[in-house]
């Protein structure tokens, strides 16, 4: 359990700074950043535990506060030897995808949900905080475009899943084999530009 508490607080601190990275490319003052950066980690934890109806657990526990503007401030300080902000978004962006994928599945699992229910809430989990993010960042979500994400969080589920049926493995191997699965995928699919099927021919600009 207290490793599990460590992913959910990698996780965090993971989108913090990937919101924060995010909210400073769009030139948002520091309150801007602040706030881009709480949405990004607390949004998919958030929707996670009102589909569990359970304590929203920043709620509960303040300490997650203090953690994610810790990460946006040490982001703005960052940013004065750091400009390469796409860079550093998308390894951050990755880091959280990966750790609050597993975090929402091992949630969904404490409460006794089956295996694909618990898979769907990990992807939200991972998925929720860069939506709202973007959203407010006037962005399409990354989500719904062609690049690989929800199918990362999907792969390391699976690869999570089954891993759990071989046994004999323990816990703590297996959560950071299923979280290195969606940081890899996720990185591998924007290096080698892999790229969900596209149904618009060359000419379509989505008009209806």
């Amino acid at each position: 359990m207290e490793f599990a508490k460590t992913i959910e607080i990698l996780g965090t601190l993971s989108f913090a700074m990937s919101g924060s990275f995010a909210a400073m490319q769009k030139r948002l003052d520091p309150f801007g950043v602040i706030i881009i950066a709480f949405v990004t980690s607390i949004g998919g934890g958030t929707l996670r535990d009102i589909l569990l109806n359970r304590p929203i657990q920043w709620m509960i526990s303040t300490d997650t506060i203090y953690w994610i503007s810790a990460a946006a401030l040490f982001s703005m300080l960052f940013k004065s030897i750091e400009n390469n902000f796409k860079v550093t978004l998308f390894i951050f962006d990755s880091l959280g995808l990966g750790l609050f994928t597993i975090a929402g599945i091992d949630k969904g699992l404490s409460m006794g949900y089956p295996s694909d229910i618990c898979l769907i809430l990990g992807t939200i989990t991972g998925c929720a905080g860069g939506i709202f993010r973007d959203m407010l960042l006037t962005k399409i979500p990354l989500i719904f475009q062609r690049e690989i994400y929800a199918t990362a969080c999907i792969l390391g589920g699976v690869v999570y899943f089954s891993l759990r049926k071989w046994g004999g493995i323990p816990m703590e191997i297996i959560q950071i084999i299923a979280t290195g699965v969606v940081v890899t995928t996720r990185v591998l699919a924007v290096k080698l530009n892999w790229q969900i099927p596209k149904f618009y021919d060359g000419n379509s600009k989505g008009d209806y």
